[in-house]
């Protein structure tokens, strides 16, 4: 027999898998050959890492695929890979020592570390917690789930055991429901509502889609992917599309405007800026080339007649797509069959733009591209009210931007803009005031006369500025010396160093738009954020700028917006204010407490219960070590993601997908680390059952439920009475009792008790025969 598994890591999981089973000596081989000739004795289990859908069968030979094993993948092919939205923020989000975390039964307290406690003679990895009055919590690594990051450098600490989180926590719900409520009904107005169903031509599609000169990434394909779902859905879609500057968010863009425009409807993409309005018309102009498509541009840079022409097509349907900054929103511009939306960098339309977008036709279809969305916006997708796709990964040969945050010095920044000019590149230069301009001039043409400059800001004459920009793309000039008007979506690939003068006097996205002007193309790119020289910084700026320098990494804006999330909050989800403070329960908990209430509205539980009972985690001591070894992850914050990661594993299937995952990064599992993975299930299984508390030793186990209940009072005396006297219930807990001598024993023996009481519980898909039997199986364990 020979088992087929995905990936090096699921053949080792599944030789682990089959030793537990009592299948022993399955040997693992490279090739057919390793199994031996026809003609030889090719008895027992061999293991192969091999990629097949299905087993087959030949003479002598019976090969079983692992998804005809497990039902389903441990590894799967990284075509269909998607990262879920939540996972880029929980991979992302360490913890450091000094954070303030919420515990869902504590309230606020402050993270310690990671600390290895001892716990009934074996080592246990806990977080440390401390608590007003220096009372510490130790928080086993198994109930991580039960914290989230408060988001706030400062906040009052709840003391232990005190009722005032209750209390807070109570209010909290109350106003989260009549939030809830209304969100529900916005997201329901726009399901009822029908759009145009829009779907690609044939032909034509593969013909403009071999146009994009690069290899779609992964995340690119899946966005396009899920945006012509939404087009053909006759329901109007709303997608936040959310990449980072570079990653290709203009090609979902081009693609969405294809299909709709193919269709027979009107397109218009509203861009902040002239100069990225501009940037756009160029590309889909060239790209729409050759196909009956008309495209057109409208902002303040459009003579006066062609504007006029523009209009005037909207209005009789003879313009198909349409580029264009806030102009487009004017009383003056009437489309005769709008059907698709598009907003560029939403974080630069203020509330009354929005309103304004929402108004142009409440049945058509809107697609948002941004790096960095704003907290509210954020928040919406994150409620699952509008839907997220995450462009997460970067184009091939595409390096990080390497970012240095010091006071101004001359000397460093004359050798940044030199070095940039001598390998054949530009630089930009930004300043935030038009007055800091002159004295910037100055410095350039007394420090760095070597380099020709050219300056740019918004207060120029239109044809003026437009020249200026044009003689920097085609390369006359070394340096842009420039406000904030470069912020926006400028592809300038020959430009590769950035120097921001006063960089505390930018917001956090502002700079990471800035920055995403510099490395896109195969150049390693050099930001400079600089401050004033001997000028203290306030405490948000050097928070904002700390944040920057750390994020470093590819792919960053999904995070920073997180972070920019944590910093400001996130404001009140449907009102006008776009910033405000979560700061009574912290951004984490807020947000899980309102999906929690979304969904069961959704569900028909209009009335508020007394009490959402999602916020727990079952407590288990089963007597055996539980932590991921510091000689296996060395890395502290990579420990605690992955602890975090752990925590929310449901089924068999997610936690040996993730096991695999740990052997291909990591190497073999450890003890320690598959008995961990044990636990995790046996605590998955423990929830289904209601089970708060479970204590095991070699005779047996004791089991408390959640608030002294059991979901099926029937189901639990038929488990009781099949196990023939060895279960009885004392002081309203249910004493098992067993011969688990060995921890393995236990482990199993455990996991088999909670898996027949989650039968019992109804809570798994079994009838009564399987309740019965399962019983009788945990009496013989």
């Amino acid at each position: 027999v020979l088992i087929a598994c995905f990936s090096e890591g699921a053949r080792e999981r599944m030789g682990h898998l089959l030793a537990d089973h009592g299948i022993e000596g399955a040997r693992p081989v490279g090739s057919w050959a390793g199994i031996g000739t026809p003609g030889q004795d090719r008895g027992g289990v061999f293991l192969a890492a091999w990629a097949l859908e299905r087993g087959f069968e030949i003479p002598g030979v019976t090969v079983i695929s692992e998804q005809d094993v497990l039902g389903d993948r441990l590894v799967r092919p990284r075509r269909r890979r998607r990262r879920r939205a939540e996972d880029a923020i929980t991979e992302a989000q360490g913890l450091s020592p000094g954070d303030l975390v919420v515990h869902v039964d504590h309230g606020i307290g402050r993270y310690l570390g990671l600390e290895t406690v001892t716990a009934a003679g074996h080592p246990h990895e806990c977080l440390a917690l401390e608590y007003a009055g220096g009372d510490k919590l130790y928080l086993p690594v198994e109930n991580v789930d039960l914290l989230s990051r408060y988001g706030h450098e400062e906040g009052l600490l709840d003391k232990l055991g005190g009722g005032a989180w209750q209390a807070r926590k109570a209010r909290m719900r109350e106003r989260i429901r009549e939030v809830a409520d209304r969100l529900i009904r916005i997201a329901a107005e726009r399901a009822l509502r029908s759009a145009p169903v829009l779907t690609p031509p044939e032909g034509a599609w593969d013909a403009f889609c071999a146009r994009f000169p690069y290899d779609e990434t992964d995340d690119q394909l899946a966005a396009i992917e899920a945006v012509l779902e939404d087009l053909a859905s006759g329901r109007p879609m709303d997608r936040l599309v959310c990449g980072d500057v570079g990653f290709g968010k203009t090609e979902v863009a081009l693609r969405a405007a294809f299909v709709a425009a193919m269709s027979g409807v009107q397109v218009a993409l509203i861009a902040p800026t002239t100069l990225l309005a501009r940037q756009h018309y160029n590309s889909f102009a060239e790209r729409f080339r050759g196909f009956p498509v008309v495209v057109r541009q409208l902002s303040r840079f459009t003579p006066p007649r062609e504007a006029a022409e523009t209009r005037k097509g909207l209005a009789e349907g003879k313009v198909d797509i349409v580029i264009g900054t806030h102009a487009l929103l004017s009383k003056s511009v009437r489309f005769a069959n709008l059907g698709l939306l598009i907003v560029d960098e939403e974080q630069h339309f203020g509330v009354a733009h929005k309103e304004r977008l929402k108004a142009l036709r409440t049945d058509v279809h809107v697609l948002t591209l941004t790096a960095t969305p704003i907290p509210r916006t954020l928040q919406l997708a994150l409620s699952g009210v509008r839907d997220l796709s995450i462009i997460a990964t970067p184009p091939v040969d595409r390096l990080a931007v390497r970012t240095y945050v010091s006071e101004f010095d001359p000397v460093t920044v004359r050798e940044a803009l030199l070095r940039e000019r001598y390998r054949g590149g530009q630089s930009f230069f930004v300043v935030p005031r038009i007055s800091d301009i002159p004295a910037m001039e100055e410095f350039l043409r007394e420090e760095v006369p070597e380099v020709s400059f050219i300056t740019a800001h918004g207060q120029l004459p239109a044809r003026e500025l437009d020249e200026r920009m044009n003689a920097f793309y085609d390369g006359r000039a070394d340096v842009l010396l420039a406000t904030t008007i470069v912020e926006s979506g400028l592809d300038i690939p020959r430009a590769n160093t950035l120097i921001v003068w006063r960089a505390d006097m930018f917001g956090l996205a502002q700079l990471y738009q800035i920055r995403g002007r510099v490395g896109r193309s195969k150049t390693r790119a050099y930001a400079y954020l600089t401050t004033k020289p001997r000028a203290p910084l306030t405490p948000g700026a050097e928070r904002r700028l700390k944040a920057l320098g750390a994020l470093d990494q590819l792919g960053a804006g999904f995070t920073l917006a997180s972070q920019d999330l944590d910093m400001r909050g996130a404001g009140n989800l449907i009102g006008e204010e776009q910033s405000g403070h979560i700061r009574e329960v912290g951004f984490e908990l807020y947000q899980s407490m309102l999906e929690e209430m979304i969904a069961r509205i959704r569900a028909g539980e209009a009335e508020p219960l007394p009490e959402a009972d999602t916020g727990w985690s079952p407590q288990l001591n089963l007597g055996v070590p539980v932590l991921i070894p510091e000689d296996y992850v060395p890395d502290l914050d990579l420990r605690l993601g992955l602890y975090r990661r752990l925590a929310a594993l449901e089924d068999k299937v997610e936690i040996e997908a993730f096991a695999a995952e740990l052997i291909d990064r990591f190497g073999p599992l450890p003890r320690e680390v598959t008995t961990l993975l044990n636990v995790v299930r046996i605590e998955a299984m423990a929830r289904k059952a209601g089970i708060e508390r479970l204590d095991a030793g070699p005779k047996g186990a004791v089991i408390r439920f959640r608030g002294d209940r059991f979901a099926d009072p029937a189901g639990l005396v038929d488990f009781i009475r099949a196990q023939k006297g060895t279960a009885k219930i004392r002081d309203n807990k249910l004493v098992v009792r067993r011969d688990w001598a060995k921890a393995s024993d236990r482990l199993r023996g455990a996991f088999a008790v909670a898996r027949d009481l989650a039968r019992a519980a109804g809570a798994l898909k079994d009838g009564a025969a399987g309740k019965a039997a399962g019983a009788a199986r945990a009496a013989r364990g």
